[in-house]
């Protein structure tokens, strides 16, 4: 699990091609790896990945041929800059909200402009995710927690302040721009549990008094 509050922005150093899959070097600047070990994740651009060398001055990491194809991860070059944050801790401070680093679509910048001493963005999502984006809700672009301003169908706008604009990748955004989206949490699993009996075909029990005393949730 993650915050969505990014720790440092690295860099793609190197992409190898390992048997249809990929495998990428990601130098990690000033992250501080010291309390990582091979197995340890770290999201790249919001993408969950596991540690599986770390040689000092950053890690490698597999992405498999799903990822690639349902993220940013598959055409994101050498050189290029990433956003990076370390997996949480008991003891983490949540500033953000609840991110796992599964990305659910790919969306894209369709303006900036200027809102005072903030940005103004606005993005497309994919159609199948618009009803899990809320106004004043949460939503995960790149790996950063960030505060729904308004939404209109698949659209939707943010406010990025300085602060956020020089702690992360976001300033480099403009028209086209491609970027990796996880919607909310608990707007997803809602969704899931609203669906009741329907969610597991017919015949499957739904939730009930019945169901939560014989699974020990009631008494």
């Amino acid at each position: 699990m993650f915050t969505g509050i990014v720790q440092a922005i690295g860099q793609l150093a190197q992409r190898r091609s390992v048997g249809g899959d990929l495998r990428l070097f990601v130098k990690t600047g000033s992250l501080d790896l010291a309390d990582v070990k091979c197995g340890g994740s770290i999201a790249v651009n919001g993408v969950c990945l596991t540690a599986v060398e770390l040689p000092g001055d950053g890690f490698w990491a597999d992405v498999s041929g799903e990822t690639a194809s349902r993220t940013r991860l598959g055409c994101v070059v050498e050189g290029e800059a990433v956003n990076l944050e370390k997996a949480m801790t008991p003891t983490s401070s949540l500033g953000g909200h609840f991110v796992s680093g599964h990305v659910d679509g790919i969306g894209k910048v369709l303006s900036r402009n200027s809102d005072g001493r903030s940005i103004r963005f606005v993005f497309s999502g994919p159609t199948e995710l618009a009803r899990y984006i809320a106004e004043k809700g949460s939503i995960c672009i790149d790996g950063t927690s960030l505060t729904v301003n308004h939404v209109h169908g698949a659209e939707f706008g943010v406010n990025i302040v300085p602060h956020t604009l020089g702690q992360t990748i976001i300033n480099g955004y403009r028209p086209g721009t491609l970027v990796n989206l996880e919607v909310d949490l608990i707007a997803r699993y809602l969704e899931r549990l609203l669906l009741g009996q329907t969610a597991y075909g017919p015949g499957a029990p739904g939730l009930s008094y019945e169901f939560l005393r014989d699974h020990g949730f009631a008494r």
